[in-house]
């Protein structure tokens, strides 16, 4: 008799913004920071909040809200950023995006994962992965794709933001 093999499992972190929780791949996310100054940059996408410093490294914040067409993200005491890579022509680059809060970190099976309906969502469907399942079927998390979130030339636009240099004394 052959053993079977379980299938395997991904874990997600969940986040909210816009009144919804969506999820990203585990994998994507390199930490949680606490929403502090952001440096806003004259002429950046409007879905660019600002950049922050990452020790040493300046990174752009995208505001999901905005970029998924839906009122800006409002600061509070939970927001937070949360700092990901994203696939760029082969190339890595670190994003921050901004939540409203951290939900949890999710597992779920190939079983637990639906595509999305093809009406009903805000959120453009090339966007998502799929909708995970969860508390035994009775809520979904929308999973986001966020190699696919933004493009190219929108992560280009982000990434190459620099705040003003101060002027010289």
């Amino acid at each position: 008799m052959s053993e079977l093999t379980p299938a395997t499992s991904t874990q997600y972190l969940s986040f909210f913004f816009a009144g919804e929780e969506y999820a990203l791949g585990i994998l994507k996310v390199k930490e949680i920071i606490e929403y502090t100054s952001v440096t806003r940059i004259p002429g950046a996408p409007g879905w660019v909040r600002g950049v922050f410093n990452l020790r040493g490294s300046v990174v752009p914040v995208v505001d999901l809200a905005v970029k998924l067409d839906t009122p800006p993200s409002t600061l509070t005491r939970w927001s937070c950023i949360v700092v990901v890579e994203v696939k760029l022509d082969g190339e890595r680059i670190v994003l921050g995006l901004l939540a409203d809060s951290i939900g949890q970190v999710i597992e779920l099976g190939p079983a637990d994962v639906v595509p999305p309906p093809s009406f009903g969502t805000k959120v453009h469907l090339d966007y998502l992965l799929g909708m995970g399942r969860m508390e035994a079927g009775r809520k979904f998390v929308l999973l986001l794709d966020i190699d696919k979130v933004l493009s190219t030339q929108e992560v280009l636009a982000a990434h190459s933001q620099q705040p003003p240099e101060a002027p010289a004394s």
